[in-house]
């Protein structure tokens, strides 16, 4: 198959010709054509981080989970209490296989307590989709209408003034992982305080005919307010500042959430969940490795794959790497071995045959802005 027919053969999200008509730079990202840039990615981050950017994130999937034992099903098959739940509020969670790998990362949206929808990612909706209906029981219904929704994520500290100006949205008072209906031209859509940038921002979920009319107000009407359009390139540095994992990169299933540092996602007090057991004898035995972030302290970026050492033993591999625009430096996140993943110890990096200089920080590598 040629190059072009790779590209012919991607889904594309109901915005793709605006992105095209915009001049973006289309790539395949999670089976997906996408833009990963319009002007550049150095300058959608700043952007981003200076005012306001909109993102076409529809590549999202969504498994609605309905019924009476609705609740009582997600608790047992993810891994965070989903009783800090009520309604219009989300909550992060881990979906786990039996021996406690990670198979996604996912938000979980509670409508009520006998409706929530469950945020996947791309690559991971047939996927995750047949691991609920595997375990599903009677008295809750399942469906995937992942490819009737679209959203649109918008990040930024305008981003709130912005969305009130432009849609008569009433946000100031919506919590940070809350969310609540809005309507704009006789449609309701859901507006959501979450985001993945580290700024402050929205997630507007709509129906896929309607995300034109919503995309097409935000970046025409909207650019005299402040908003430019931003590809999956800044998307990404933006989250590595903010120490935010990407599945498939930082996370799959040879993983788990422990060693992810996502132990704050997993409630062992919850009672039984799928995964528990092989997570708590992980967590008893002490966990082996550790995802860390760390600064490299030269000029090459550490990219994925890329091997750690320490005074010449391998101890671990980077597992993604770009230049921080925000803090000026190169950075990145990447698994060692127990003992070598406290803050300021050294370490170097192979990048192109050459032992680099690196050391391990804290994450996030930036000051979050989310509004709590």
């Amino acid at each position: 198959m040629t190059l072009l027919q790779q590209m012919e053969s991607l889904k594309k999200t109901p915005l793709y010709d605006r992105h095209a008509a915009l001049g973006g730079k289309i790539v395949n990202f999670g089976g997906f054509a996408l833009p990963v840039y319009y002007s550049g990615i150095l300058a959608e981050h700043e952007w981003t981080r200076k005012s306001c950017s909109v993102f076409d994130v529809s590549h999202l999937g969504e498994v609605r989970v309905q019924g009476d034992r609705a609740f009582e099903f997600l608790q047992k098959r993810l891994t965070g209490d989903l009783q800090k739940l009520e309604d219009n509020k989300i909550l992060y969670n881990v979906l786990c296989s039996e021996e406690g790998k990670a198979l996604d990362d996912v938000l979980v949206c509670q409508a009520t307590h006998t409706d929530f929808y469950v945020i996947v990612n791309a690559s991971n909706i047939e996927k995750d989709f047949e691991e609920f209906r595997r375990y599903v029981p009677e008295g809750v219904k399942l469906t995937n209408p992942s490819a009737e929704i679209a959203c649109l994520a918008v990040q930024g500290p305008k981003s709130e003034e912005i969305l009130e100006k432009l849609f008569g949205f009433k946000l100031k008072d919506l919590r940070y992982y809350y969310f609540k209906e809005e309507k704009f031209k006789n449609e309701f859509v859901w507006v959501s305080r979450s985001g993945y940038t580290g700024e402050d921002g929205f997630e507007i979920f709509s129906s896929n005919v309607f995300s034109t009319a919503l995309w097409d107000r935000l970046v025409n009407d909207g650019k005299v307010q402040g908003v430019l359009p931003a590809g999956l390139g800044a998307r990404n540095t933006l989250r590595l500042e903010a120490g935010n994992v990407l599945y498939g990169n930082d996370m799959d299933e040879t993983t788990t959430p422990l060693e992810a540092g996502l132990g704050w996602a997993v409630s062992f007090t919850k009672g039984d969940f799928l995964g528990r057991s092989a997570l708590l004898k992980q967590k008893e035995e002490g966990l082996k490795r550790k995802l860390v972030g760390f600064k490299v302290l030269e000029k090459p970026i550490a990219r994925e794959h890329y091997p750690i050492y320490s005074q010449g033993k391998k101890i671990g591999r980077v597992t993604s790497g770009s230049f921080g625009p925000t803090v000026g430096y190169n950075i990145g996140l990447g698994y060692v071995e127990k003992g070598f993943e406290v803050p300021g110890t050294p370490i170097e990096i192979e990048i192109h045959g050459r032992a680099v200089p690196a050391e391990i920080v804290r994450r996030p590598f930036i000051t979050l802005k989310h509004k709590r």
